[in-house]
C-alpha cells in the first residue's frame, strides 16, 4: 500500500480525516512478513485477554520454549501436551488453542501465507477463523499488519468504534453496523483508516 496515495484518497473522500492526518506522523510499516499463519495466530491467542507487558513476558517464554530464531515454531510443539505449554504460563485453554493450530500446521490443514494471498479478504478470514481459538478479529488482524491488505476494517474493535465518535463528534459509541456504513468512503483504504481511528483518540 503506497501512503502517500492511501492519504490522499482518504483526505479527498473525508474531509475529517484532513486534521487527523495532518497531526499524525506517517506511520512505519507495520507488516510483519510470515511464511505460516502459526506464527501470527499463536502470537495473537498468547495476547488475547492479558495486558501487553503480562502478554510480552509469557510470549518471550514461549518463544524460548518453543521457538526457532525468535519466531514460533510449530513443529517444537510435537509431541508435547498442554502442560509443556502451561509451564510458560499459557492457560490450559490457550495451550489447547496452540497446539490445535500447530497440529494443523504439521498436516497441511492451515493455510500458508501463499494460499491466503490467492483468497479475497472474506475467504482469508474465514479460512483463518475456522480453527479453534480465532474469531473473525484475530483473522482481520493478521491481513492487517502481517499480510498488508489495504482494506480491512475491523467494525467489531472497541478502538475502531471510539475512534468513529471521536472524528464524527458523537454523543454515544456507533454500532458495528454504523461503523461499517459509514466506512464505505474510505474504500480501498480502510486498513489505513482503522490505524488513524486508533490515532485520533491521542490527539
Amino acid at each position: 500500500m503506497n501512503f502517500e496515495r492511501a492519504a490522499a484518497a482518504l483526505r479527498q473522500s473525508d474531509p475529517r480525516f484532513v486534521p487527523v492526518i495532518r497531526r499524525c506522523p506517517e506511520p512505519e510499516s507495520f507488516v510483519r512478513p510470515f511464511d505460516s499463519a502459526f506464527e501470527p495466530l499463536a502470537r495473537s491467542i498468547v495476547y488475547q485477554q492479558l495486558s501487553g507487558k503480562a502478554a510480552a513476558s509469557i510470549f518471550g517464554r514461549f518463544l524460548d520454549a518453543f521457538g526457532k530464531n525468535g519466531r514460533p515454531c510449530s513443529a517444537s510443539l510435537a509431541g508435547r501436551d498442554e502442560s509443556h505449554l502451561r509451564e510458560v504460563g499459557l492457560s490450559r485453554q490457550k495451550a489447547r488453542y496452540i497446539l490445535g493450530l500447530a497440529e494443523a500446521c504439521r498436516e497441511g490443514r492451515l493455510p500458508d501465507r501463499a494460499k491466503l494471498e490467492q483468497m479475497d479478504d472474506e475467504a482469508a478470514i474465514d479460512a483463518l477463523s475456522a480453527f479453534k481459538g480465532i474469531g473473525r478479529w484475530t483473522a482481520e488482524m493478521v491481513l492487517m499488519f502481517w499480510m498488508g491488505r489495504p482494506d480491512v476494517l475491523p467494525v467489531d474493535d472497541l478502538g475502531i468504534r471510539k475512534g468513529v465518535q471521536v472524528l464524527d463528534e458523537l454523543d454515544d459509541l456507533p454500532a458495528p453496523a454504523a461503523v461499517l456504513e459509514r466506512g464505505e468512503p474510505w474504500r480501498p483504504y480502510r486498513t489505513l483508516a482503522s490505524w488513524y481511528l486508533w490515532r485520533v483518540q491521542e490527539l
